[in-house]
């Protein structure tokens, strides 16, 4: 379900020369990439490869120590993987309440307009708690699309959700990048990238060893042979031929 989006298109959000330190360790190594408008981009790699780190970056929850992002953090959306609820208030009053946090000009109007966009109209009134792990998750990408922002980051937004929940949520995210919105999203899934992303972004240990197609990847460990038929298994050849 990739968006098929040109990638010599104008960025919509570009990082630069991206380094993060924690202690003695290097979390991100001079990461840079770019995203066109509308376009799917998953970023796949190892535990502690840097991925959560390169996102909350880009979102502007964490500093770099060095280089820069190119699009402003308020006009990013940010989906952390622990969807931020409150439980014992209904779906609208959370929407009401991240609108005013987000100082939305006219939060009622932005409520109204995500509760039809995400498909959440009928459960606007349903206390939080009681939602499927799916209507959960989409509540959470609801707030992160109330000041309706160019860019959206998502963190493992599957990893808690049952097959047709994640089938469901990648029509939703797949809708929001044909209508413009720019998807950078984190993966361990490395099918449902292949599957879904316009392009990927290869991180270990913090440094960024490959951005392009699914297709692309697969060719540098074999191509036909090795990747066109089973993805995961070029990725995990692509790995290990770089010492990882």
């Amino acid at each position: 379900m990739a968006s098929g989006v040109a990638t010599h298109a104008p960025a919509a959000l570009g990082a630069r020369e991206l380094t993060k330190r924690f202690g003695d360790r290097i979390a991100l190594r001079g990461v840079s990439f770019t995203a066109a408008p509308g376009e799917l981009v998953a970023v796949i790699g190892p535990n502690g490869a840097g991925k959560t780190t390169l996102l909350s970056i880009l979102a502007g929850i964490q500093r770099p120590d060095g280089g820069e992002v190119t699009r402003d953090p308020r006009e990013v959306g940010w989906v952390p993987q622990q969807p931020a609820l409150y439980g014992k208030l209904s779906v609208a009053e959370n929407l009401r309440l991240f609108a005013r946090l987000e100082r939305v000009g006219d939060p009622e109007a932005a409520v109204a307009q995500m509760l039809e966009q995400t498909g959440l109209r009928e459960r606007a009134d349903d206390e939080v708690s009681r939602l499927s792990g799916g209507n959960r998750q989409r509540v959470n990408i609801a707030i992160g699309l109330l000041a309706e922002p160019a860019v959206l980051l998502l963190d493992e937004p599957t990893a808690s959700l049952d097959p047709r929940q994640r089938a469901r949520l990648w029509e939703f995210v797949g809708g929001l990048a044909a209508r413009g919105t720019t998807v950078v999203f984190s993966t361990h899934d490395v099918q449902e990238a292949e599957r879904y992303a316009d392009r990927v972004l290869v991180l270990a240990d913090g440094e960024l060893l490959f951005a392009g197609t699914a297709h692309e990847l697969a060719a540098t460990v074999g191509g036909e042979q090795a990747g066109a038929h089973d993805f995961e298994a070029a990725f995990v050849d692509f790995l290990r031929a770089r010492g990882h």
